[in-house]
């Protein structure tokens, strides 16, 4: 599963790659390493605004939620197994384009030692992993919260040796196949055949 993150592009890169505006610049972070488990605010693009990039939390809150103490298991759904989900089930119509310049993962060596590994494509080009979003309302304060969840699929190519216990990958979507993801008009195409995958 993936759960670190890093997106280190400029807001301008973004701009110029996904041909989107940015919604509120003051609010562009760039990070080396976004912990999905602080539920950090990351850019996206939302079907519901493809020309726009927004930041929202890392980790889905469907809108039945009553708090957010879910948002840990929500970080990723798989994609084998999304549609039986209650979390995602409400949101399977709301996707949305993570954007990225790479995300972590550890190799294990043996059962005491890991390598860690940052994966991304050609020398820290932007890229976008498949998500679904949500629009969520605090029962008890009213704060509205707009979350998602990254989208993960068995591991292909190198990163079968990277990830060698669960095999797991993001669903890094072709440049081409960007739109028709967001609209909903054709199954994801990985971009494995460009991952990069370097020692740290």
């Amino acid at each position: 599963m993936c759960f670190h993150s890093k997106q280190t592009a400029d807001a301008q890169t973004l701009k110029n790659r996904f041909k989107a505006k940015l919604k509120s610049p003051d609010l562009m972070v760039q990070s080396e390493n976004y912990n999905g488990f602080e539920h950090p605010k990351t850019p996206v693009i939302t079907n519901e605004d493809p020309g726009i990039i927004q930041t929202f939390h890392w980790g889905l809150l469907p809108p039945w939620a009553r708090d957010t103490t879910m948002q840990n298991n929500t970080l990723n759904a798989r994609i084998e197994t999304i549609r039986e989900k209650p979390a995602f089930q409400p949101v399977l119509h709301q996707k949305c384009l993570i954007l990225l310049t790479g995300f972590y993962e550890w190799k294990h060596l043996d059962a005491k030692t890991k390598e860690k590994y940052v994966v991304g494509i050609n020398d820290n080009e932007p890229f976008a992993v498949a998500g679904l979003w949500s629009r969520w309302r605090n029962p008890r304060t009213s704060e509205l919260m707009e979350t998602y969840a990254m989208i993960t699929t068995e591991a292909r190519g190198i990163m079968r040796e990277i990830h060698n216990t669960k095999y797991r990958m993001p669903v890094i979507l072709q440049k081409e196949n960007e739109e028709a993801w967001l609209m909903g008009k054709s199954t994801a195409k990985l971009e494995w055949e460009n991952v990069q995958g370097l020692k740290l």
